[in-house]
């Protein structure tokens, strides 16, 4: 039986989605209500039958290890595999990696250990609902080394302009992987690659002190390792900017788009919060707003999204915002085009109003 081993490397994943990464890792964001960012990658690992999955986190996870914890939302938190938070090695005077490759090389014993045939790598930065026994099929069928996957967007976006695109030819192999703002074959930073593959590269990159395994080790090795392309058609979301998080985030007001990313054959997990249900008082006016349980609203809410614990106070109006965990929106606030991280107060009478192409943003644990 062919078995997958999954690694979500962070490593490379800058912090760029300004106030709300000032205390965490992009990875560990909230997103669409209850959710965390990095909840889609795992999700998307165990609905395909995957029972290792290592993390290779590099800064600021303290949030993320809470979110996580032993992986019981998943069913990671098993005897035999699991999931496992992996910094890199600081203590090793010997090591001469450098960048992610040395979460690569400093815990290469996850690799050896696991009895997986093929290890599948993904960043947490593309929101998607994949089915990655598709993506290994394909990759067996086409006798490649590694299997990249990839996403034709309809439409680019600012957000496309950082990410790789990939040059395809009439046999799906990679011909190229540039950053050609015009092409729409954006790279969604996963792959499928056998294991005895990634341990000849991993060894090859060190010994050439590279610092980045897929740019040095599989881009940088064109044409001699043998690349396959796989095309998901899905729902995809790249957020790396406060515009495009803000952006992929009210799109999910649409009910068709919900039902996109969260399909209920292939569930997208979270860590589980009993709260008490959401509860909407006589002077509440809500419409099109995604509501977390746990939120007390009495004033005007339209076209946002609450997250659990938020109270809404009589005559405060909420539109178009994202607001976070246990904010509290004191009576006669208004809050328009604006980001809320956690644990914020806006007090009595306070105006805040952002541009839809780019919100207000508060920090974390703001009064104002």
């Amino acid at each position: 039986m062919d078995r997958i081993a999954g690694i979500i490397n962070l490593d490379h994943e800058q912090d760029v989605l300004d106030e709300l990464t000032y205390f965490r890792c992009g990875a560990a964001v909230p997103f669409a209500g209850r959710y965390r960012m990095i909840d889609f990658a795992i999700s998307n690992m165990t609905n395909a039958r995957i029972e290792s999955v290592a993390v290779f986190a590099r800064r600021k996870y303290r949030s993320l290890m809470d979110h996580l914890e032993q992986g019981k939302a998943w069913d990671l938190d098993r005897k035999f595999g699991g999931l496992f938070i992996l910094p890199p090695d600081w203590n090793d005077p010997t090591d001469i990696s450098r960048g992610d490759l040395q979460h690569f090389h400093n815990n290469i014993d996850f690799i050896n250990r696991t009895l997986a045939n093929y290890i599948l790598v993904s960043g947490s930065q593309n929101i998607c609902n994949i089915n990655y026994q598709d993506v290994l099929a394909e990759h067996k069928e086409s006798g490649a080394d590694v299997t990249v996957v990839y996403k034709k967007v309809d439409e680019l976006y600012p957000e496309h302009d950082r990410a790789h695109k990939l040059d395809i030819d009439e046999n799906n192999r990679v011909t190229a992987i540039h950053n050609d703002q015009h092409n729409s074959n954006v790279y969604m930073d996963m792959y499928i690659i056998d294991k005895n593959v990634l341990h000849d590269l991993i060894d090859e990159c060190i010994a050439h002190g590279c610092t980045h395994f897929f740019l040095d080790g599989i881009k940088g090795k064109l044409p001699d390792i043998n690349i396959n392309a796989y095309e998901y058609t899905g729902a995809h979301a790249l957020i790396n900017s406060i515009e495009s998080y803000y952006r992929n985030s009210s799109k999910l007001l649409d009910p068709e788009e919900q039902e996109r990313f969260f399909k209920e054959d292939n569930p997208i997990y979270t860590k589980v919060k009993n709260e008490a249900p959401s509860k909407y008082l006589t002077t509440s006016n809500v419409t099109n707003t995604l509501v977390a349980n746990g939120c007390i609203i009495e004033g005007h809410v339209e076209d946002s999204i609450l997250f659990r614990g938020v109270k809404v106070a009589e005559g405060a109006v909420v539109k178009n915002s994202i607001i976070m965990q246990r904010c509290e929106i004191d009576s006669n606030a208004v809050l328009e085009n604006v980001i809320l991280d956690k644990d914020c107060s806006i007090s009595e009478g306070r105006t805040l109003i952002g541009a839809p192409e780019k919100p207000y943003v508060v920090p974390k644990r703001k009064t104002m």
